[in-house]
């Protein structure tokens, strides 16, 4: 006779409620413990605008529905084909914490009511889940189990597979290659002995004699390839074959959705600008917006100014960007002319991320910076917010994320880039070369 495995207790530490409110339904049939330490801190976010403070006062309204007025004595139902929430009141120390705890921290009892669950259910697997590596480590000194909260991290291999989409053709007859670019509908993939693609994938593609090399990509509509070429958006030219795509995607009407990753100097944001002044015509509003993680929200009222002034330290990369493209036309042209009545008339907006939320979102031009400190939930909230004829683009660098319970394989951008990829109206680039100096580029490299 098989005997059936005791359920798992997983109790929860508050940055994994802060990044996914809804959390506690991930956990199938296993049992989940809140200690009241938690609840404790979530009353200091739920006042706010932020996603943090949105997620605190959700999840604190989700506990309460869960409940309905029924004690938590023995855990109550989560709900169908899931196990039971309880919340753990505060636990003593034990002796080999207060030997080695010296500090009595929200994060050090939450320790001790995972050590003290640990202790009452000896024939049950008990896990601490944190987003903070140091709290983990810190479990494990003390033979507890700990692990990160992994529903929405992505895997190191499809991580690599986000950065290496575009694929490489060889020895295509230049006849084949020739109708990219004039035959109407592009050519059907089947000349190229593909199969199983996915829209929008991207191609290299070489002649029989090497000599000769163009750019293309799948649609899936049509079931071919279509041949890219080189563009030029509001003045800003393509330097490289990622640029060449990303300016393709970035103007082409069809595509509602892009994400453009790459490190800094690759020109993310600076395409993504350029192509949003390139069709200024075509939307109500250019947003450029980016979430201000290192500013907390008590901080702000001890610099000078008001709201504008206060933040615009952090706004000024989008500025430069917009520097730029201004630096390509004669200072009295009609082109930087038209940028600086665009940004007096509100029609072109830079603003921190935090102050879009509400807004109405039909018909803009919508450019995310920074996107890799978003959680993968600020990211649906943004794009399921996005009305009818707006375009939207999420920029960043997966590898330099400051929010510090993100990473490479949580954070949102990643997230977008691995669950939209093959979907018509998306379009994932990974600019992979730095146009800024020699000297950036040496220091990047090196350094």
């Amino acid at each position: 006779m098989k005997v059936k495995k005791l359920p798992k207790i997983f109790v929860l530490d508050t940055n994994v409620i802060l990044h996914d409110f809804r959390a506690i339904h991930n956990f199938q049939e296993n049992d989940i413990v809140v200690p009241i330490a938690v609840l404790e801190e979530l009353d200091k976010f739920k006042k706010g605008d932020d996603s943090i403070n949105y997620n605190a006062r959700e999840f604190v309204r989700d506990m309460d529905k869960i409940t309905d007025n029924q004690l938590f004595d023995k855990g109550v139902s989560i709900g169908k084909g899931k196990g039971l929430l309880k919340i753990e009141l505060g636990h003593p120390f034990s002796d080999q914490m207060a030997e080695s705890f010296f500090e009595d921290t929200q994060d050090h009892r939450i320790l001790a009511t995972t050590q003290w669950v640990k202790d009452k259910n000896p024939d049950r697997v008990v896990a601490l889940v944190t987003k903070d590596m140091n709290l983990r480590l810190k479990a494990k000194a003390l033979h507890i189990d700990a692990q990160d909260y992994l529903t929405d991290k992505i895997t190191e291999e499809r991580v690599e597979n986000i950065k290496k989409e575009v694929i490489n053709l060889e020895k295509i007859p230049q006849n084949v290659i020739d109708r990219l670019f004039y035959q109407d509908g592009g050519v059907p993939v089947e000349e190229f002995k593909l199969s199983n693609q996915l829209a929008n994938q991207l191609y290299s593609i070489k002649s029989t004699t090497g000599s000769n090399k163009v750019l293309a990509r799948y649609s899936a509509a049509g079931k071919s390839l279509i041949g890219v070429k080189k563009h030029k958006a509001y003045g800003i030219d393509s330097r490289n074959d990622e640029q060449t795509f990303a300016i393709d995607a970035l103007l082409n009407p069809a595509i509602k959705l892009i994400s453009l990753t790459g490190t800094a100097g690759t020109g993310k944001t600076l395409l993504a600008l350029a192509a949003a002044m390139e069709l200024e015509q075509e939307y109500d509003t250019i947003l450029l917006a980016r979430p201000v993680i290192p500013l907390k929200n008590q901080e702000m009222g001890f610099l000078p100014g008001d709201v504008k002034e206060k933040m615009g330290p952090y706004m000024l990369p989008l500025y430069d960007n917009l520097a730029v493209i201004k630096k390509a036309f004669k200072p009295t042209s009609k082109e930087a002319y038209r940028i600086e009545e665009m940004l007096k008339n509100e029609k072109l907006q830079i603003s921190p991320l935090a102050y879009i939320r509400g807004r109405s979102l039909s018909n803009v031009f919508f450019i995310i910076d920074e996107a890799q400190n978003l959680t993968p939930h600020e990211v649906k909230t943004i794009i399921t917010r996005a009305g009818e004829g707006s375009k939207l683009v999420f920029t960043g660098d997966i590898q330099q994320i400051d929010s510090p319970y993100l990473d490479i394989h949580s954070n949102g951008l990643t997230h977008l880039g691995e669950k939209l990829y093959g979907q018509e109206i998306f379009a994932h680039i990974n600019l992979v070369k730095g146009e800024r100096s020699e000297l950036s580029e040496l220091a990047g490299k090196l350094l």
